[in-house]
């Protein structure tokens, strides 16, 4: 066998951004590209928008109208909280969505007896949702004071290339149930999406449409509307008729009911609900909530910047951006959308699979958001397709912003079994313990942490249910004690370190300076 010469071999440069971006974070598409390509962000953060609302409004008490209403609020606030993350918080290309880290706070909330013993349904509702406001007004206060004190900005010194590995796969890995076990739910339709979306966008990506790679960019709308007649075609030639309840829900397209259950023009506006009720108990267990989601925030974040072919935001901006997200978990206290804030990792995933890293587009998607939340039956009527066409579009999406995180590697030295170990325990801890959690909880109808302190029951239950938060002390824990003295250059903080500042790298300045000159008032450390 012939020897290999040392010319013959590759040699794969580390790269501070991300190559092959047609848009980065600051060049715009054309006007009418970024409506476009705006839309399909808006269309495919709708799986989540209506997803949270369905699963949590009924075991609240409320009926089609109270969920077509809480769909339209947090769709609604959804637009609001974009705007001033993109405006004025990491500026980075992310979308401000609903987050699942919530569920087991609301969950302990919803089952609290002074409000699962009121008979009429109705009133139940209204009483749990400003419970839930309350908690989360109370405990958004976490996010500001973390965000703006820069305390955050402090704690992320003590993170590095290798750390951030497992939290940011984890990020996108972390969310794999909503991925195919959802798609196998209805094959029929899950499995067509899935493999049409993963040609039009990849196989067929060099097709082009007046020198735009039209398939690659909007493949994903495409896909969505063959995949939904198709779907629609089954259901009304009565496919579904005598197949079971579960089928009917995850394959029928006119189960939802939120185009009967909207109104033509409805504004959301702040107590729509009435006013917040408080509970020490129930902002005590939110508040572990929003710890999680701040850190499935940061690995969002890392994330975006990567494919918004942007540099890793500074400490600083970072911190600027969580500060944000504490507004925007107030925002949802103040209107009542049901759950707290985060980033919609499958936004972020899109990303990379248009090519289009464009902070414009977003804005542009958060426009569409308040639009149609004021649109009832308009807004409705995207908002009605089966979740199992978003599941199939979600095994992609996750999977590039987990593939991210692992691409930070490259700056550290994976031929050290150090790294290696931390790596490897961390991504399989992350992993195992919210499994463990999670069939505890299925199988036994309460988490682990089963006290008589229900707070202290969902601060456990909620902390150790995230793979991106288990990640997150597993890995920084390991890597900042374990052999540390000589481990700098493996752990990759010799490059890392220009982007702990603002001023450590030039191009931070074209990336996150404020809009209107408010660097001024607001100096950057």
């Amino acid at each position: 066998m012939a020897e290999v010469k040392p010319e013959d071999m590759v040699h794969h440069m580390p790269m501070d951004q991300l190559q092959g971006f047609e848009y980065c974070i600051d060049s715009n598409p054309s006007w009418g590209e970024g409506i476009a390509l705006g839309f399909q962000h808006y269309i495919l953060s709708l799986g989540t928008v209506v997803m949270i609302p369905t699963m949590l409004v009924p075991l609240m008490g409320g009926n089609d109208h109270d969920k077509a209403k809480v769909v339209q609020t947090l769709l609604f606030v959804t637009g609001i909280k974009t705007l001033l993350q993109t405006l004025f918080g990491t500026r980075l290309p992310t979308i401000m969505g609903g987050s699942y880290a919530y569920v087991v706070p609301i969950l302990s909330i919803i089952r609290d007896p002074s409000l699962a013993q009121i008979a009429d349904g109705h009133t139940r509702f209204l009483q749990t949702m400003r419970a839930i406001q309350g908690s989360l007004i109370v405990s958004s206060s976490i996010q500001i004071i973390l965000g703006y004190s820069q305390l955050w900005a402090i704690c992320s010194r003590f993170f590095s290339p290798l750390g951030m590995v497992p939290v940011i796969a984890l990020v996108g890995l972390g969310l794999f149930e909503r991925g195919f076990p959802v798609v196998g739910k209805c094959v029929e339709i899950g499995l067509p999406m899935l493999i049409l979306f993963v040609a039009l966008s990849q196989y067929l990506k060099h097709v082009h449409v007046r020198h735009v790679p039209f398939l690659e960019r909007f493949s994903m709308l495409m896909c969505i509307v063959l995949v939904w007649v198709y779907a629609h075609i089954l259901t009304a030639s009565g496919a579904y008729k005598h197949t079971a309840l579960v089928t009917q829900i995850n394959c029928r397209t006119d189960l939802a009911n939120l185009i009967s259950s909207s109104q033509w023009i409805s504004i959301p506006y702040p107590l729509q609900w009435g006013a917040p009720t408080f509970s020490a108990d129930h902002a005590f267990g939110m508040m572990a909530a929003v710890l999680v989601s701040l850190i499935e925030t940061t690995g969002a974040f890392k994330a975006a910047a990567r494919l918004a072919s942007a540099t890793p935001p500074p400490a600083y901006v970072l911190s600027r951006g969580i500060g944000w997200q504490g507004i925007g978990t107030l925002l949802d206290g103040l209107f009542g959308t049901g759950t707290g804030s985060t980033v919609s990792v499958e936004n972020v995933g899109l990303l990379g699979s248009t090519r289009v890293g464009s902070r414009r587009v977003i804005q542009i998607s958060a426009g569409f958001m308040i639009f149609f939340s004021m649109l009832g039956k308009f807004g409705a009527l995207f908002a009605s397709i089966p979740f199992t066409i978003f599941a199939a579009i979600y095994c992609v999406m996750f999977g590039i912003v987990a593939a991210v995180g692992l691409s930070f590697m490259q700056f550290t030295n994976m031929n050290s079994m150090r790294n290696l170990f931390i790596i490897g325990v961390s991504l399989f801890l992350g992993l195992s313990i919210p499994e463990y959690f999670s069939r505890y909880s299925t199988s036994s109808r309460q988490g682990p942490a089963h006290t008589k302190a229900g707070w202290f029951n969902d601060y456990i239950n909620t902390i150790f249910s995230s793979p991106p938060t288990v990640a997150l002390f597993v890995s920084v824990l390991l890597d900042n004690t374990l052999d540390v003295r000589d481990a700098a250059r493996d752990r990759g903080m010799p490059w890392w370190a220009r982007f702990r500042t603002f001023r450590g790298d030039s191009r931070n300045e074209e990336f996150y300076t404020l809009p209107f000159n408010l660097n001024r008032f607001f100096p950057p450390s």
